[in-house]
């Protein structure tokens, strides 16, 4: 059973992402359900527009995507699947469809929507969220880096923000995201569905007009943004080259923020901050084509981490993954443990394709 529910409704083609149980979490499946359903309608002159929301157990709204399937990569990573690779290969190959997509697409983006879930969204044309929304690039907490092009539209974020939120994992709730560029319009969550219906009601006006109709309501819309949590301390810290230098500023700093900060990062892998912080710097002056192949090198090394000598089980990500959601005792062995014992010679090789030019398996994207 497809876990992908798609309609094309009055010139819409519209996708429910129906995996309520796991919070919409991306499998290998609904990622290649997906990706077909985007093709074959870029291609039908029928299909004039695209609205994507995810449900929950008690029907459509409620929860977008909470990310990868996380279980999977873990099973996936200790037996050496060969559809652990699929996966990301098919994976950022359906984040960069979306990123060029060329008709409208729209992302009604209420509930979890976090990792894979940003990927799916961050490259739409309209990113509508609610009060009850959970945005985040949590990666690091699994021993990874900000993956489904969290490299290219965190770097968007103003300031030095874009190093704070895929380092920290920082949930930012409601309207928060819109301070930084993460959604473009916030609405309440019990209008969901006569905004979603707006798209295809009333087939006397065109696609374009009802979007437009959608568009001039949500401008009507009570969208303040909520700043708040965007200190001025965010560029004052997290604009050094290093995270070791990051640990410094926070410590000198010693506010409540700092101090928070500082705690939230020691729980991360002293590895992938290293990784993350290089990727969000490379990612700033990058297309998204360039990117992603960038992060498809990445999370190979991630998980066949053999310049360290390390896979399956020895690897961080999937050390992080089971102290999260298999064990859940909260408690990674990160390998190193401490900020300043991460080496340049540990960090290099990521950025190094284990492919040629030709041979990577995101070569083709333009």
């Amino acid at each position: 059973m497809s876990n992908i529910i798609t309609d094309v409704v009055a010139g819409v083609g519209q996708i429910t992402l129906d995996r309520p149980a796991a919070l919409n979490a991306l499998s290998l499946s609904m990622v290649r359900d997906m990706t077909r359903t985007l093709k074959a309608w870029r291609d039908d002159p029928a299909v004039e527009a695209v609205a994507v929301r995810g449900s929950n157990k008690h029907g459509p709204f409620g929860a977008f995507c909470a990310g990868g399937d996380i279980r999977f990569f873990h099973t996936a990573g200790i037996a050496n699947d060969p559809d652990l690779e699929a996966f990301f290969t098919e994976e950022y190959r359906l984040n960069h469809l979306i990123f060029s997509y060329p008709k409208p697409y729209i992302a009604f983006m209420d509930g979890i929507v976090m990792g894979g879930g940003m990927g799916l969204s961050q490259g739409a044309s309209l990113r509508i969220i609610t009060e009850r929304t959970k945005i985040a690039m949590p990666e690091t907490n699994i021993g990874l880096f900000p993956d489904a092009g969290g490299g290219y539209f965190l770097p968007k974020c103003p300031g030095y923000s874009a190093e704070y939120l895929g380092l920290t994992g920082k949930v930012l709730v409601g309207s928060q995201a819109l301070a930084v560029g993460l959604a473009d319009r916030v609405v309440n969550s019990d209008n969901l569905i006569d905004y979603w219906d707006s798209l295809t009601n009333n087939e006397m006006m065109s696609v374009d007009q009802r979007i437009t109709r959608l568009h001039s309501v949500l401008d009507s819309t009570n969208t303040l943004e909520s700043s708040d949590w965007l200190s001025d301390e965010v560029d004052a810290t997290f604009n050094f080259d290093t995270p070791a230098e990051i640990f410094e500023a926070l410590q000198a700093s010693g506010s409540p923020w700092a101090i928070e900060t500082l705690e939230t990062l020691q729980k991360r892998s002293p590895l992938m901050l290293h990784v993350s912080l290089r990727q969000i710097r490379l990612g700033r002056h990058m297309s998204v084509a360039d990117e992603l192949r960038l992060e498809r090198t990445l999370v190979q090394h991630c998980f066949y981490t053999h310049h360290l000598g390390r896979s399956g089980a020895a690897t961080d990500t999937v050390e992080g993954i089971r102290a999260l959601v298999i064990d859940k005792d909260h408690s990674p062995a990160w390998n190193p443990s401490r900020i300043q014992d991460v080496t340049a010679e540990m960090v290099d090789p990521f950025f190094v394709s284990p492919w040629t030019k030709e041979d990577h398996p995101l070569a083709d994207l333009n």
